[in-house]
């Protein structure tokens, strides 16, 4: 018997993440959650061809090589976490394909792909003091000429580890795992207070 699956955002309790109003206020600093996203690892050899291909067919961007990277595809982005691993993001909300679409093509290659979907979440930062909120708690130098468009670190927030990445307005986008995700958002709204009325 099918049933229908029910999804809840790890972040469902703290409404000002959910949906945060629109006014001068949110345009010097927006937090919102980007709950849902299709999430995903891949390791691989990015000197595959046969790897490279199917990975460019499927997603649409061959993976970022250089380090600390990011590759915009048509559906997804993938960033760069290691010389064989890659993290693999839809840029809408999706239900979970990656695994099961990659899977397939992947078969006979040194290579593997692994749903995390239900594991993390996304938060996104923007307006002029997004920066200013992610580095209170977070070790990097966030300075757009340091850490520009195109981007993405391993780090941590506080107690919790999160991957930033650098949006194309000056924005930052944070993933971080389930667990953490209401230490995360509460964190970040503690941090937001001086910025806002």
């Amino acid at each position: 018997m099918w049933t229908e699956s029910h999804q809840e955002s790890p972040l469902h309790s703290l409404a000002p993440l959910r949906s945060p109003v629109d006014s001068e206020d949110a345009r010097r600093l927006r937090i919102v959650e980007r709950p849902f996203l299709d999430l995903a690892v891949l390791r691989g050899n990015a000197q595959s061809p046969a790897f490279v291909q199917t990975i460019e067919r499927t997603l649409g961007t061959a993976p970022p090589v250089a380090p600390n990277t990011v590759a915009h595809g048509h559906r997804y982005l993938m960033a760069w976490m290691g010389p064989d691993e890659w993290w693999v993001q839809s840029l809408m909300p999706a239900r979970p394909a990656l695994e099961p679409t990659l899977r397939p093509s992947l078969l006979g290659q040194s290579a593997c792909v692994v749903d995390v979907s239900s594991g993390y979440t996304v938060l996104e930062l923007r307006g002029e003091h997004a920066r200013d909120v992610l580095e209170k708690g977070c070790p990097l130098d966030l300075h757009p000429r340091v850490f520009g468009a195109g981007q993405c670190a391993q780090s941590h927030y506080f107690k919790a580890g999160v991957m930033v990445r650098a949006l194309n307005d000056g924005g930052v986008e944070a993933v971080v795992r389930r667990s953490f995700a209401d230490y995360v958002g509460r964190m970040l709204l503690d941090a937001a207070r001086e910025y806002q009325p």
